[in-house]
Order: structure tokens, then C-alpha cells, then sequence
């Protein structure tokens, strides 16, 4: 305690957002996908970026998978980063972990048919994306066969 309220408030705030920039960090981290996620998601970047507006504007598509895609291309345009761009490598990493994240939430929520509909690219990207974001399959038909 310094004697002063209004000093204490802006240290603890200022603790506060440090814990959860370090918590952020650390979840990021740990939640990373494994593999070559940055080579390939720049490859798949003219393709994803035209699927998220497909999504995005679909009316049939879940108001959940809307919203989060909303808020993936807030945080995008936002100049604020849990990393800051200009730190080599590390900067674009926590971007890209970030959509692969909310990739793989959105598309686990989209039957496969209907995700693959939406996608715009050749079949080996939706197969790269596939890998990637590993999409809910398709439910088992109920055929006798």
C-alpha cells in the first residue's frame, strides 16, 4: 500500500492486465497446434479469408459461428496484440494461433458438407484446412449396407 488510493487502483489494474497478458501467453502456448501451422495457413490465407466471408455472411449458419468469427476479424484489425507485431516471428505466431483456434472452434460447429460447399479453393487445400482445423465429420448415415 503506497498511502495513496488512486496509486494503488492504477498498480493493481496494471498488475491485473499483466497476469492475464501472462496467462494469455501461456494458454497460447500450450493450445498451440502442432505441425507446420504457419506455412501452411499462409498458403491457405486467399482461400480462408474468402470461406470467412462466406461464413460470415451465410444466414443458414449458426448466429455462435457469426459471432466468432466477428470477433476473430476485431482482434485482426485491432492494432492491440497479445504480442506485439513488430517482435520477429512471435509477433504474427500469436495471430496465426489465434484463427487457427477459432478455425477449429467454427468448423467443429459446421457439418463437413456444408463446410466444404462453403470453401472456395482446390481439394488439397480443403484437405490442408481439414488437417488443420480438424472439422467435425459427418454423421454416419443409418443405411444397412
Amino acid at each position: 500500500m503506497t498511502g495513496h488510493a488512486w496509486l494503488d487502483v492504477i498498480i493493481a489494474v496494471v498488475a491485473a492486465l499483466l497476469l492475464t497478458w501472462l496467462a494469455l501467453i501461456i494458454t497460447l502456448a500450450i493450445r498451440r497446434p502442432k505441425g507446420d501451422l504457419l506455412r501452411e495457413s499462409l498458403r491457405l490465407l486467399p482461400d480462408l479469408l474468402r470461406l470467412l466471408k462466406r461464413l460470415t455472411t451465410d444466414q443458414a449458419m449458426p448466429a455462435g459461428v457469426r459471432i466468432r468469427i466477428g470477433l476473430l476479424l476485431v482482434y485482426l484489425a485491432s492494432p492491440i496484440d497479445l504480442i506485439p507485431d513488430f517482435i520477429p516471428v512471435l509477433g504474427y505466431a500469436d495471430d496465426a494461433i489465434i484463427v487457427a483456434l477459432v478455425m477449429r472452434s467454427v468448423c467443429r460447429q459446421i457439418p463437413l458438407e456444408q463446410l466444404r460447399m462453403s470453401w472456395p479453393g482446390t481439394d488439397d487445400g480443403f484437405a490442408a484446412l481439414s488437417s488443420l482445423v480438424r472439422p467435425r465429420s459427418a454423421a454416419p448415415s443409418n443405411a444397412l449396407g
